[in-house]
């Protein structure tokens, strides 16, 4: 199986800047292992089970709370398919074959 999940999570009720709240966010994701891409908006984490998916993020909001932050903010969006792996680069490729490279 192949469980891919989108996710934002910053506090709000810190200062205005969020980078240095997320950094240390995509760090656990970094240390959990899994693949994961960080994009400007979001990160994409690939995980083999829908509860290693949502380990990664009960730990990357308890770093939240052990930073002292009482209000976060979060979107989860899944993308969940049996029999595959390794999707995360493959829908890139798949996309890649039909027009050329699209990353800059």
């Amino acid at each position: 199986m192949s469980v891919l999940v989108q996710m934002a999570m910053f506090p709000t009720d810190q200062k205005e800047s969020k980078s240095e709240y997320v950094a240390q966010v995509i760090n656990v994701i970094r240390e959990s292992g899994f693949d994961y891409q960080l994009t400007p908006m979001a990160t994409i984490i690939e995980t083999n089970k829908i509860s290693e998916a949502l380990g990664v993020i009960q730990k990357c909001y308890e770093k939240l709370e052990e930073l002292g932050c009482n209000r976060v903010y979060s979107a989860l969006t899944f993308d969940i398919r049996k029999n595959h792996s390794n999707r995360m680069k493959a829908k890139i490729h798949s996309i890649e074959e039909k027009i050329g490279e699209v990353a800059k």
